[in-house]
């Protein structure tokens, strides 16, 4: 029997898999107490962020400007840190362990809709380099005090230029794992005598 395209396919059910690619399959499940610890992390991340708020909040009366600024970003690193936390927690259980099946509800992720392996390296990669961005705009600001007389700072001229081009290097290693996720990802060409979408819906005849 023929089957067009407005029949629905019969649902497959749950299909029995030898032992041997059973227990590969479900040895997946062995990281599940890894995003359990994640969890934990960003308990301990929460109660770091609400010291530190405390600490701001007690001394706001007593800081320089420079000094709340870098309390500020204090907390700003933090969240970021959550942040990376919580999109490897969610997106590396959705793609590695098993589905969330978050579809349809109001408080899903927009990015969790189309997350995969290669999507995930990028969003961590872009998150990296935005903690990265706080770590080094705080160590410009403290770094002021560099050659000042009477000044004291715990950063040296070559701490400073080691930790930019850390951050370069991080920019650059992003963008190379964005180029070839472009490259492994990019159209593929139709071979001579075959038809190819032009864009517009139709389809263009190569060939003679």
């Amino acid at each position: 029997m023929t089957m067009t395209p407005e029949t629905p396919l019969p649902p497959r059910g749950d299909i029995a898999l030898r032992p041997i690619p059973m227990l590969i399959f479900g040895s997946r499940w062995l990281q599940l107490p890894l995003y359990v610890g994640l969890i934990v992390a960003q308990g301990v991340y929460v109660v770091l962020f609400l010291k530190e708020l405390w600490h701001l909040f007690l001394h706001s009366f007593d800081f320089t400007e420079q000094q709340i600024m870098l309390a500020v970003l204090g907390l700003i690193d933090v969240v970021m840190i959550s942040n990376l936390l919580v999109m490897v927690i969610v997106g590396g259980y959705e793609t590695f362990v098993s589905r969330l099946n978050l579809q349809g509800h109001p408080d899903e992720p927009e990015w969790l809709s189309h997350v995969n392996a290669s999507v995930l390296k990028i969003k961590l990669a872009m998150a990296i380099i935005g903690i990265s961005s706080i770590h080094l705009l705080r160590t410009f600001i403290e770094a002021g005090n560099l050659g000042g007389a009477g000044r004291t700072t715990n950063y040296t001229e070559s701490g400073v230029m080691w930790q930019t081009i850390i951050h370069g290097m991080f920019i650059l290693s992003a963008i190379g794992i964005a180029y070839v996720d472009r490259i492994s990802n990019g159209p593929v060409f139709a071979p001579e005598g075959h038809d190819k979408p032009n864009g517009h819906g139709a389809k263009v005849r190569h060939g003679h």
